[in-house]
């Protein structure tokens, strides 16, 4: 467990985990997109969620298409958000 709580500590490995948590499954470029940065900084942030067995990939032709490995990861990470929107709630 601890090791799955480092992996996701990481502020752009989160943002990666949460946007495939939004979609069925995204390709690298999408998710540099999304969370801003570059093709090589999404594709490292990947590979490391994969080598953490919490995301899976697959090809399809050139493109290849990651999406979350594990449903209890994304509930984790969908609670995880809505704990932070409640305290954000809450300070205001």
């Amino acid at each position: 467990m601890a090791n799955m709580f480092k992996a996701l500590a990481d502020e752009t490995r989160m943002k990666v985990a949460f946007a495939l948590c939004q979609e069925d499954e995204l390709c690298v470029c999408d998710v540099a997109n999304i969370i801003g940065s570059t093709l090589a900084t999404a594709s490292h942030h990947l590979r490391t969620l994969k080598k953490m067995n919490l995301v899976k990939y697959r090809k399809e032709g050139k493109l290849v298409f990651y999406s979350m490995d594990d449903d209890h990861v994304r509930q984790l990470i969908k609670l995880a958000s809505a704990h932070r929107q409640e305290m954000l709630t809450v300070e205001h």
